[in-house]
């Protein structure tokens, strides 16, 4: 005769072994928290004492499981990291590249600021200035070295007038017009400058190189005492070009002479003063004293 299909859990021994075990387990578990609240009120210490020994017991179980959960939280802090990075690259990129256009700007307007902060405090000082202008524009690879200036014959600008910047002499006026004047730079092969040494006074003469150099070559022509940092100044001698403007500084020394940089860079340099011509008679020319009235008879 064929078995059911379908049989009754009381018809299977597994299951009845199944549900005797689950009925075991159940009331041993009530039995041993029933026990557990008697020892908690009856025995407190030893309570507590068995507690600790069943917290030291699952202690490494705890760890082996926060062990488990960090190392899935760190993987999971790596793989958002590591999904956010493009984003944040490009988000680093476009600020650096805001922040390099803001410094390209604001830099030439910090430079041109300190000129003319300087200038000022030239005129201040020094009352040979005309006007103050702009260098427009200048030569840098043509033996011709000529800059163009934002004023002209409307401020009283004429040719053969010096121009210097707040560092240091930039060279004469070559021509003015109503209002823009060309000024022959100190590097031009055309333009001598007598100078003399800051420290000593020695006196040289500086020539344009043509090449945004200079030349600089003593009156002795025997003698080269030039050292590297010897800083020269305009003499005076000649007129033309006041005394101790700042001209150059000696890069090197030469057979015959020294090698020298300017110190106010036309390619660099916005802010100028035009000055009058120097003669010994209109630079620091004060008025001479009254002469005392004669003692009156008596």
């Amino acid at each position: 005769m064929a078995r059911p299909a379908h049989r009754r859990p009381g018809q299977s021994r597994k299951a009845q072994y199944s549900l005797f075990v689950a009925y075991v387990i159940a009331v041993t578990g009530a039995v041993a928290g029933l026990l557990l609240a008697v020892l908690s009120v009856v025995d407190p210490i030893g309570f507590a004492q068995l507690r600790v020994a069943s917290q030291e017991i699952a202690a490494p179980i705890a760890r082996i499981t926060r062990s488990v959960t960090g190392s899935i939280s760190g993987i999971d802090d790596r793989v958002g990291a590591y999904v956010n990075a493009g984003s944040q690259n490009r988000r680093l990129r476009n600020e650096l590249a805001d922040t390099r256009r803001a410094l390209v700007a604001t830099s030439p307007l910090q430079e041109e600021n300190r000129q003319l902060k300087a200038l000022l405090k030239l005129q201040e000082t020094d009352k040979t200035a005309i006007a103050n202008g702009y260098l427009l524009t200048s030569t840098s690879t043509s033996s011709k070295r000529i800059a163009l200036l934002s004023i002209g014959r409307n401020l009283g600008v004429a040719a053969g007038q010096p121009v210097r910047a707040a560092d240091g002499l930039i060279g004469r006026v070559l021509s003015s017009g109503p209002s823009v004047s060309q000024v022959l730079l100190l590097t031009d092969v055309d333009n001598i400058v007598p100078v003399r040494r800051a420290r000593d006074g020695l006196p040289a003469l500086a020539y344009g190189r043509g090449n945004g150099d200079l030349d600089i070559r003593t009156l002795n022509i025997a003698n080269n005492p030039f050292k590297p940092g010897d800083i020269l100044l305009t003499s005076g001698t000649g007129g033309l070009y006041p005394p101790n403007i700042p001209v150059a500084i000696v890069a090197r020394r030469q057979d015959d002479g020294a090698l020298a940089r300017p110190l106010a860079d036309p390619g660099k340099v916005d802010a100028v003063s035009v000055l009058r011509p120097y003669t010994p008679d209109n630079i620091d020319a004060s008025p001479a004293p009254a002469p005392a009235p004669p003692p009156s008879k008596p």
